[in-house]
Parts: structure tokens; C-alpha cells; sequence
């Protein structure tokens, strides 16, 4: 993830037959087609044209279609398609990762690159196929996180605002964390908006995924602290109990909350995409540091298709490594971490390679000229993404699961064992995924 885009986006497709040099590319965004319009300036001698469809996410369209694109196949079928982090594993490792083509076939030496590049672990880990271990999908924006914090409140509460002493203050582990919320909280601070704050580093932290290796249900001991956590930020008021994604979210970021809130938790495009248009007179009194578990967030990540035609094949492989391995400064990446990317408006992000960031400029305004990539790098690093499984989202966000029950849980509508035994049965009843013993 990147930014949300406001505007529609529709459906296209071409009515006859792509030509031989046609490569048709599928996203649910504007932005990697916006790479192939400048790939494409940058490189005139280029001898293929991009066939674009762009499916929004909402209300669940682009996976439907881009399904039944791959399963009809054809000349209109996607040559490269794009997929979010809440679903990239259908199609890297699990229903529709048979339509993926390996990168090496593709001719990109995945064993040179990605090593020589420093790729963020958790973006090949989540890109390989696990029945043949090799490498179907590669991004380019990195989403390592961070603990993102005010450094007025910092100051005022333990006399620095120093990312080195800030990181123990908070961490590591959630104990840490919570015993900083309690000294927040007598000087009158909240030490996050609400428990959504929390909660995608807890989830996207846990040492194993939702499925035992039998593939039943099962509930890591680090995911289940999360309703603990939950609830000591509810019962203490350690918190200003927002939703994320709603206006008293974006209200704090401002400092128009019941009170003023110390920190967020996530990577480079929540500061740019998110927290800079709603911050207002906080600008440049924020700060990054290590948070208490290293989490990532989102991202996209590049998928060629296997019955990709001869014809194109080349073009495809170009491109695909562009975006996601080339390391020098005409590469995607260099620019994305530069903001010199034509139209991003100057905007600097963290991208997959350590490499292209060690050698970039990541200083930034909105955190008072602090380089986000002397964090974000180990960030990156210490992101995994081997715990994931491709029914996570509905996991975490479906009607009655995970997040709902932890929330019911902390509000006191219902005991902890009920929230659990509430949450094995409707995964059963959604996914038809039996809780282990």
C-alpha cells in the first residue's frame, strides 16, 4: 500500500486482440502503470507497448477479475498483475500461485540480485512459492515499520527526544511498551490513538501463522497478547480509543484529540501518504526509532504470468526487474527513495532495496530532518514474511473475527475465553478451517 486513492478507478479492456508486442498489465492502482509510462520515456527503444487494466479493490472486484482473466487466458490474459499484501500470497503460494511464472525462467537471476541488492527479507519470503522455492514476486516499496513519535512529548516525559534512548523507553517487547504507556499517561499522554495502532505490529510480528502445519487454526501465544494489550490500553485510558482510518485517527495526529498522542506505528508511506496531510502545526515535531516488535505493512508486489508469450517475454523480464531489482540510479527504486519519480512531487519513500537507500537521502521535513532510511533499513531487515498465510486478511478483518473479538474482549462485552471460542467458530464457519487441539 501506498497512498489511498480517492477517484475511481474503472475497468478497462481492449476490444480486439493485444498485438505481439503488447504486454498487458493488471493493477488496482494507477502507480506501477505510471512506472511503465516513464519506463518507457526513459527508454524509447523499447519495442513494446503496455496494454493497461486497472480494477479498483473496493468492494472486493480485482481479485475476481483478475481470476477469471488468468483461468481464461488467451491474448487479453495478464502478462504482469499486481497484488497487495493483504492477498499476494493466493497468488505467490497459495490458490492462484500456479498461474506465476518463476523469475528465473523469466531470465532474472534472482540468486545475484537479490542478495546484491539487499532485498527486505519479508518481500522474497512472501514472493516465493513454497512447492518449488522459487522466487514469483518482488516489490519495490518497502514497508518495514517504525515507531513514529512526538518529540515534544518525548521531551517532556523522560528529557530527550533521541531515537537511541526512545527505542528503550518503548521497547523491545510489549512490556516495555506498556510501562511507557503508564509514564505517558501521568503526564497526561496517550501513548497511541487506539489499539489499531497496535495491532498490526503485534500481527504482522508473531513467530508462526494462523495455520499449523496440519492446516488447522492456530493462535500464536504473541498474537493472543494483542487481547491484553487491548484491553490494558482500554481499562487504564492509555489510549484515545479511535478506530484507525477515522476522522478522531486523524484528528490526533494533529494533536485534536481528549489527548495528545505519542505515538503511531508503520512504515514510510503512512508519514507521507497519511500523517503529513493531517498532522498540521506538528510538522517536523515527529520522530522515528525502532519499535517494540519489527512488523511490516503493506506493499505490492510484481506477478508475470507463466503462459507468458515468447513474443513479450523479454519486455516483461525488463520491466519486472526495473522495478523491483535494479539498484543504480536510473532504476525505479533509486528515484522512489529520491523523490525524483515524475510526479511524486518530491515525495521520498523506503523501497526494497537496502542498497539504493543506504546511498539515498532519506531526510524528510515532517521529521525534523531526521534520515527515515537509518531506520527504515533495519526495519526492513527485521520485517518477516514467513508466517503469513493467504486467508489473513479475512482473519484479521472478516465480520466476527480476530479484531472484532479482541475489541469485544477489551470493551468488556464479553470474557477472554468466550472472544476465543467465538473467533475458532466463525473462522469455521467462513473458511471451513477446523481450530487445533
Amino acid at each position: 500500500m501506498k497512498k489511498v486513492l480517492l477517484f475511481a478507478l474503472c475497468l478497462v479492456f481492449v476490444a480486439s486482440a493485444a498485438s505481439a508486442n503488447t504486454i498487458n498489465l493488471w493493477s488496482f492502482t494507477d502507480e506501477v502503470p505510471r512506472m511503465a509510462e516513464v519506463f518507457k520515456e526513459m527508454n524509447p527503444d523499447f519495442p513494446y507497448d503496455f496494454n493497461v487494466t486497472i480494477v479498483a479493490t473496493t468492494d472486493g472486484a480485482y481479485q475476481p477479475a483478475l481470476d477469471q482473466a488468468l483461468l481464461g487466458g488467451g491474448a487479453l490474459a495478464p502478462d504482469i498483475y499486481c497484488a497487495e499484501a493483504g492477498f499476494v500470497l493466493k497468488y505467490t503460494q497459495g490458490d492462484a500461485a500456479r498461474f506465476a511464472a518463476a523469475y528465473k525462467d523469466l531470465g532474472i537471476d534472482v540468486d545475484t540480485l537479490i542478495p546484491a541488492g539487499e532485498i527486505a527479507r519479508y518481500m522474497y519470503e512472501l514472493g516465493t512459492r513454497p512447492s518449488d522455492g522459487e522466487v514469483v514476486g518482488l516489490g519495490y516499496q518497502a514497508t518495514g515499520s517504525a515507531l513514529i513519535y512526538r518529540r515534544s512529548i518525548a521531551k517532556d516525559v523522560w528529557g530527550t527526544d533521541d531515537p537511541a534512548v526512545i527505542k528503550d523507553k518503548v521497547g523491545p517487547g510489549w512490556q516495555k511498551f506498556l510501562e511507557a504507556a503508564v509514564e505517558l499517561k501521568e503526564k497526561g499522554y496517550a501513548i497511541v490513538s487506539g489499539s489499531g495502532d497496535v495491532w498490526k505490529a503485534v500481527e504482522h510480528s508473531s513467530p508462526r501463522g494462523w495455520l499449523n502445519e496440519d492446516g488447522k487454526l492456530y493462535i500464536d501465544p504473541e498474537r493472543e497478547v494483542m487481547l491484553d494489550l487491548a484491553k490494558e490500553l482500554f481499562d487504564k485510558g492509555l489510549m484515545n480509543d479511535t478506530q484507525d482510518w477515522t476522522d478522531p485517527w486523524f484528528a490526533d495526529m494533529r494533536d485534536a484529540g481528549a489527548q495528545p498522542v505519542f505515538a503511531y506505528l508503520g512504515p514510510a508511506w503512512l508519514i507521507n501518504y497519511v500523517m503529513a496531510g493531517n498532522a498540521g502545526d506538528t510538522v517536523g515535531d515527529w520522530a522515528i526509532c525502532e519499535p517494540p516488535r519489527g512488523f511490516s505493512w503493506g506493499g505490492t508486489w510484481l506477478i508475470a504470468n507463466k503462459d507468458v508469450s515468447d513474443e513479450v517475454r523479454e519486455g516483461v523480464a525488463e520491466f519486472i526487474k526495473w522495478v523491483t531489482l535494479d539498484t543504480s540510479d536510473e532504476g525505479l527504486q533509486y528515484m522512489w527513495a529520491n523523490g525524483t519519480f515524475p510526479g511524486s512531487g518530491g515525495t521520498k519513500d523506503t523501497v526494497g532495496s537496502g542498497v539504493v537507500m543506504a546511498k539515498s537521502d532519506g531526510r524528510i521535513d515532517f521529521l525534523g530532518g531526521q534520515d527515515m532510511f537509518e531506520v527504515y533499513i533495519p526495519a526492513n531487515a527485521a520485517a518477516k514474511g514467513d508466517h503469513f498465510t493467504q486467508y489473513d486478511e479475512t482473519i484479521w478483518l472478516g465480520p466476527g473475527m480476530w479484531r472484532t473479538q479482541m475489541n469485544q474482549y477489551a470493551y468488556g462485552q464479553k470474557s477472554r475465553e468466550q472472544a476465543i471460542a467465538d473467533f475458532k467458530q466463525n473462522v469455521y464457519d467462513t473458511l471451513d478451517i477446523e481450530a487445533a487441539e
